[in-house]
């Protein structure tokens, strides 16, 4: 590792912002403008260092490629589900980055039909994405939307299936998402707001018109709500859902009468979530109205859908938080989490008997999968662990027998699930409260002092990171790495109420909860702060940013994927995307108090003259969710700040947003990158 390059240095041009009487200085505000060419260069400068003081692990980098690469199934297909007559299959072909889409008719043995080939249409792009397809009800329509510079801003079009001509009209400015009413010729979807880039509008398209002629049906006008549109699996319904972090109303209309109006299913009161399911005559409604704070199962006729009918199916319980519902026209199914753990409920609509699906690991993730047949005994879900590949299983729900119908294939002939072993831990937090850990290790590893452990959190949203299998992890387990997740609050983990005791006035919690379990860890032996290593993204981000200021001591190494560090002038922004939809995670500073509160964590505003740990931040140059000027301007002032020697380097992908790289193996280099990065740093070189 070359220690002689001088790092790039950015401009300092003092900006004051002021807001309640108090101000702020920011000496990088100047990033803020992507059409500056100083800005290009300075990220392009930040590049190359980047670059040049890893440039001696280029051929490690390399070799992390191919084994993570070496691992996958190239020449591989999805287990198909069939709808409405026709099985539908996604499938990769070797050396193929992107998917193809296709579909027979009634068998598996009928001839394919070729609904996209993603890497023809991706050719001429450095990123492509596509969503949102939608089969016309009579089969022979399909809209797509795709994007092109990863800043979520999609195009629809309608394709004739058995031609494979594209119909001249295009939609652009949306979701991708739409939804077609059961003449197969009228389709709703979502367009955004030019600038916040917020879903806020439903037009109603007719085939074979201009865009320009489209129909706006609903627009939500209260900035803190994004709106969506979607078909009930019973099919007999167009949904308008307008969401917010803690509010939800939707709207339903007769999807044989496109030319009706929508009517309000419930409308909206401030703090009650509800979800809706349609089946024979009913609509099942998982809310937590009156009190449920982890929701419980209500029941309703399609004629009178107000709160006042909703009838009790499942009560809310204290300890076991309603994920989901699936419906099917013998069974309901219920996704569970009780004390961190998935679990799924099955019961009989006629006599009401019911089980739950047997799991015995100590830690592991199951969930409900594709299942869009009502008329259907076969329950699909997926299984894996931290120490086992992915399965997809067909469970009949009479017989209680299962099928496995695909296992994750880890190809390079090294892998054996018995080589692993996996643990659940429990930290004490500052205020006494249990911290739930997952962690995995190779056998072979012992726990020392001088044992490399990395330890993820994402700690927002409510967003659970399950214990999940990762063949890409599996390149640090076989070097001595200890793999730990953090199950924060912030997330659901442990059900609502720890979502809720990590965000607004409970927001350090998710800080003070990572720092506990690294101190678990270290106390317990399982690593030193000389070897210990932390990683999250985006609001994960946040959270690496809110620890190097307040317990750099811990670590010896941070990955912060496109982090979310400027909290205040973010928040303060109601121009930037997303703003306004998320003051109810992390209060408005618009009022004083919050504006105190974020200002306390805000890891930007917090950067001190101290030292920092080892640090790679990422951040993408078209990201709609974190602008590249926050991980930018982060770098800048830490670079200005710290005080000792560690690495600080910041990787900008030119030509992505949020997610990096869209094809599945280029995505795989930032990857080796990051372990590259972490791996240098223990001296390991192969």
């Amino acid at each position: 590792m070359r220690k002689d390059i001088i790092p790039p240095k950015a401009k300092i041009v003092p900006k004051q912002l002021e807001i309640h009487g108090d101000i702020r200085t920011d000496d990088y505000f100047w990033l803020n403008d992507r059409e500056n060419p100083e800005v290009i260069d300075y990220l392009n400068a930040e590049n190359e260092y980047c670059d040049e003081m890893m440039s001696h692990t280029n051929d490690f980098q390399s070799a992390l490629f191919e084994e993570m690469k070496g691992r996958i199934k190239e020449d591989d297909s999805s287990v198909p589900y069939k709808y409405n007559g026709y099985w539908y299959i996604v499938k990769f072909e070797k050396g193929k980055d992107y998917p193809i889409y296709l579909r027979r008719k009634e068998t598996l043995e009928a001839q394919d039909e070729l609904l996209f080939d993603c890497n023809e249409m991706a050719k001429d792009h450095t990123y492509f994405k596509l969503v949102g397809i939608s089969i016309s009800p009579d089969n022979t329509k399909v809209a797509f939307g795709v994007d092109t510079v990863s800043r979520r801003q999609y195009t629809i079009q309608i394709k004739d299936i058995q031609s494979g001509e594209v119909y001249p009209e295009k939609i652009i400015n949306t979701t991708g998402g739409s939804s077609w009413a059961n003449d197969n010729k009228t389709l709703f979807y979502t367009s955004k707001d030019e600038q916040t880039l917020r879903a806020d509008k439903i037009y109603k398209h007719a085939l074979g018109t201009d865009a320009e002629q489209d129909v706006l049906i609903y627009e939500e006008t209260d900035d803190t709500f994004g709106t969506t549109v979607f078909k009930t699996k019973s099919r007999k319904y167009l949904v308008i859902t307008s969401y917010s972090t803690l509010t939800t109303e939707y709207q339903i209309l007769d999807a044989d009468t496109p030319e009706d109006n929508f009517k309000v299913f419930q409308s909206r009161i401030r703090g009650v979530e509800y979800s809706i399911n349609h089946y024979n005559g009913s609509f099942f409604v998982v809310t937590n109205a009156d009190g449920a704070t982890n929701f419980k199962l209500m029941k309703t006729s399609e004629n009178v859908t107000t709160k006042e009918h909703w009838e009790e199916v499942i009560a809310h319980r204290e300890d076991v938080l309603i994920e989901d519902v699936d419906i099917f026209k013998d069974f309901l199914v219920v996704s569970e989490r009780e004390n961190g753990l998935n679990k799924i409920r099955i019961r009989r609509w006629d006599n009401g008997e019911e089980y739950y699906l047997p799991f015995n690991n100590e830690t592991y993730t199951a969930y409900t999968s594709t299942n869009v047949d009502f008329d259907t005994t076969i329950l699909r879900y997926g299984y894996n662990s931290l120490t086992t590949p992915s399965s997809i299983i067909d469970f009949d729900m009479v017989n209680k027998t299962k099928e496995i119908k695909k296992e994750q294939e880890v190809l390079g002939g090294k892998f054996d699930k018995k080589n692993y072993i996996s643990e659940r831990l429990w930290a004490t937090a500052e205020d006494g409260t249990k911290v739930p850990m997952s962690v995995v290790y190779h056998k072979d590893t012992k726990k020392s002092e001088n044992t490399p452990l990395l330890l993820y959190a994402y700690g927002s949203y409510g967003a659970t990171i399950d214990p999940y299998f990762s063949t890409i992890r599996l390149s640090l387990l076989d070097r001595g790495f200890i793999y730990a997740i953090a199950h924060v609050r912030g997330g659901e983990y442990l059900g609502r109420p720890w979502y809720e005791n990590g965000k607004l006035f409970n927001k350090k919690n998710t800080f003070t909860d990572f720092i506990a379990c690294s101190k678990h860890l270290i106390a317990q032996g399982y690593t030193s702060p000389a070897h210990h290593y932390a990683m999250g993204g985006s609001a994960g981000g946040l959270l690496m940013g809110a620890i190097t200021n307040i317990a750099a001591e811990l670590y010896n190494g941070i990955v912060a994927q496109v982090p979310f560090v400027d909290v205040i002038t973010t928040m303060l922004d109601d121009s930037i995307p997303l703003t306004t939809g998320e003051y109810d995670e992390w209060g408005n500073p618009n009022d004083n108090k919050y504006y105190n509160y974020i200002k306390s964590y805000s890891p930007y505003d917090n950067v001190g003259e101290q030292s920092y740990p080892n640090m790679l931040i990422t951040a993408g140059l078209h990201d709609s969710q974190v602008q590249y000027w926050e991980p930018a301007k982060w770098t800048a002032k830490l670079r200005q700040n710290k005080r000792e020697k560690n690495l600080l380097l910041l990787k900008t992908n030119m030509d992505a947003g949020h997610g990096g790289a869209s094809g599945r193996f280029e995505a795989l280099k930032e990857d080796a990158l990051e372990y590259a990065f972490l791996l240098d740093l223990e001296g390991i070189q192969g």
